[in-house]
């Protein structure tokens, strides 16, 4: 994880802090859990659309998120990795 830098009234250069995968790919999850386009999926994972698709293809992978048509949908073994995931607070 970054560091935040303090100013005197405020802080600043906190943008930079690094969520895990774990963190990411539990959001993707989530975004997903009644299916959802990709566009949805970019901003609820406040990410850009080149890290959205490796995560996609890595959440396809290994069985976790489905696509169907337009919309990805998160599979039942995703919905139980990103209920574990919260519970321990990954």
């Amino acid at each position: 994880m970054g560091t935040c830098h303090w100013g005197k009234d405020r802080n600043y250069g906190c943008d930079h802090i690094r969520r895990s995968r774990t963190a990411i790919s539990v959001e993707i999850l989530k975004a997903a859990l009644e299916g959802a386009k990709k566009t949805h999926i970019v901003y609820n994972a406040n990410l850009n659309f080149d890290m959205v698709n490796r995560y996609l293809s890595m959440l396809e992978e290994k069985g976790l998120i489905e696509h169907k048509g337009n919309l990805y949908v998160t599979t039942l073994k995703g919905k139980e990795f990103q209920e574990i995931a919260e519970e321990l607070g990954l």
